[in-house]
């Protein structure tokens, strides 16, 4: 565990616009994910104990939600021609974790994807379209499809938590 991990969550201000406010629950979910594997040992991130789906362990839903982000930030919104973290073949592969990843290498990926994200989205328009999976989508909605893919996947962790060790909560 690093020096910065559990991370301090803060819950958006009711004052916020929507966008930021937007902004602000994905920064809460990103720390709430972060949090989630961040106190697991390395077998323990890496176990899916869900038999029907062998592919998904805490650290791999890291590990999707930073692919997530790329298509839908950096490749959608920011047009930026970087190579896809997931693959139409194999659509559990984003959710793999290879034998030389650890749980601190798949959080700084995490990070470091959040971190130009953000920047991504504090450039953007929020109200004009781009083209996404071959037909024009309005910004924002991209943003709130991650919002929501997210908050799914977050809700996952704490089920994986609980089976993993019993902890619950937030």
């Amino acid at each position: 565990m690093t020096a910065d991990l559990p991370r301090e969550r803060r819950w958006p201000d009711s004052s916020l616009g929507t966008e930021d406010a937007v902004v602000a629950f994905l920064e809460f979910l990103h720390a709430t994910a972060v949090n989630k594997v961040s106190t697991l040992t390395e077998e323990q991130a890496r176990h899916a104990p869900l038999e029907t789906s062998p592919s998904v362990s805490a650290l791999g839903i890291v590990k999707h939600l930073t692919a997530v982000q790329r298509q839908h930030f950096q490749i959608h919104v920011g047009r930026a021609d970087l190579p896809l973290l997931w693959s139409h073949e194999d659509t559990a592969a984003d959710f793999r974790i290879g034998p030389d990843e650890t749980v601190a290498d798949v959080v700084a990926a995490f990070d470091a994807e959040w971190a130009t994200s953000r920047d991504t989205l504090a450039r953007a328009d929020w109200t004009v379209a781009t083209e996404a999976y071959g037909q024009p989508v309005v910004i924002g909605r991209l943003v709130v499809d991650v919002l929501q893919e997210t908050a799914r996947h977050v809700g996952h962790l704490d089920v994986l938590r609980e089976l993993i060790d019993g902890t619950t909560g937030e």
